[in-house]
């Protein structure tokens, strides 16, 4: 059985957790350019911003008054004196998501080498969540006409779960291995337009090399999807398996002259043909299943616990993937510190109420 930690040390104790993957996150990403580096390092404003998403403040205002108001404390955790001045933060918070990204990565590996998350199988996901202000629509779009409050980064986007939405999207790759905890590996945030076809083929590199199945719905059926995922570079398998259910295709063309590229596109169809038939197996059809008992209810418990239900944070793409990322992480973060505490699972919400 689990034990629980007193209340008042949650905060600290996920903070020190936290630090170490914060700083390799910034080693591997570091600032390039013209122009002395900041007296803050990226690493603590990503701990701060972290502290206040956990704590669901939801504006950068609210976030900076609560920083300020345990400033001291902050202090002695990452033993920083310096705090960001109101137009520092507010620059810099637009730029965390870089942090965030690699530091989601690096926790995933830290939570396959605790034990925590077994990535042998693995489920992709694209989710929507609503735009602040009111809907900006095709045809004032075209017209130039910006309706008052608008957010005008935000792009229109479908999806089976939501219908058309306006706003923006995350994407998570997360474990999907049975009788282990969901725990989510990858991590990046678009606008709701976003192809998972492009979104997708740049986490594919990333993957554990213990995955044996990648499971994606419909909207991830793309040929160099699949390609990717089960062949190397030189074509020879991988040893893994895209499992995804075909979208009906129109392969309706005219005769064309034999060549080069015939002989890849007949390639390309016999082998989304073999995956087809691997997906409509009986084995298939049972890793399948998977994603939906892993990938969708972990959707449903994450916008839960950051009350991203309704409506986005923010405003602006940079603003909400920063503070959809840090979410992310700090999910991680919370199953990470629950199974420290003897608790193997993915019941963290105490733990998020208690702070």
């Amino acid at each position: 059985m689990g034990r629980r930690a007193k209340a008042g040390t949650f905060l600290p104790e996920l903070v020190q957790l936290a630090v170490p993957t914060l700083q390799e996150a910034e080693r591997q990403c570091p600032r390039t350019g013209p122009g002395a580096k900041p007296d803050i390092p990226d690493w603590v404003m990503a701990a701060l911003i972290m502290i206040a998403v956990m704590n669901k403040k939801k504006s950068k205002a609210a976030q900076l008054r609560y920083l300020g108001e345990r400033r001291a404390a902050i202090a002695t955790w990452l033993d920083c004196a310096k705090f960001p001045s109101r137009a520092s933060y507010y620059r810099r918070y637009r730029r965390a998501h870089r942090i965030y990204r690699v530091a989601i990565r690096l926790q995933g590996e830290q939570a396959i080498a605790e034990g925590i998350a077994d990535p042998t199988l693995v489920a992709a996901d694209k989710s929507l969540i609503e735009a602040q202000g009111p809907p900006w629509h095709a045809r004032d779009r075209q017209a130039g006409d910006i309706p008052a409050g608008v957010d005008t980064e935000s792009t229109w986007g479908y999806s089976e779960h939501d219908g058309w939405l306006q706003g923006y999207s995350y994407e998570v790759v997360v474990t999907a291995t049975p009788a282990t905890v969901v725990f989510p590996l990858l991590a990046s945030v678009d606008t709701a337009s976003a192809s998972e076809t492009r979104t997708f083929d740049a986490k594919i590199d990333q993957l554990p090399a213990e995955t044996e199945a990648v499971l994606a719905d419909s909207g991830y059926d793309a040929n160099h999807l699949g390609e990717r995922v089960e062949r190397d570079e030189q074509g020879q398998r991988t040893g893994r398996r895209f499992v995804c259910p075909p979208n009906p295709r129109n392969n309706k063309r005219g005769k064309k002259r034999p060549g080069h590229a015939d002989a890849s596109r007949a390639r390309s169809r016999e082998l989304r043909g073999q995956r087809i038939k691997y997906y409509e197996s009986r084995k298939g059809r049972r890793l399948y299943a998977r994603r939906r008992k892993t990938v969708e209810p972990f959707n449903q418990w994450f916008k839960s616990l950051f009350e991203l239900e309704n409506r986005v944070w923010h405003r602006g793409l940079d603003n909400n993937r920063t503070q959809m990322l840090g979410a992310i992480f700090a999910y991680q973060l919370l199953v990470r510190y629950n199974h420290r505490l003897g608790n193997n699972n993915g019941r963290v919400r105490w733990i998020l109420d208690s702070l």
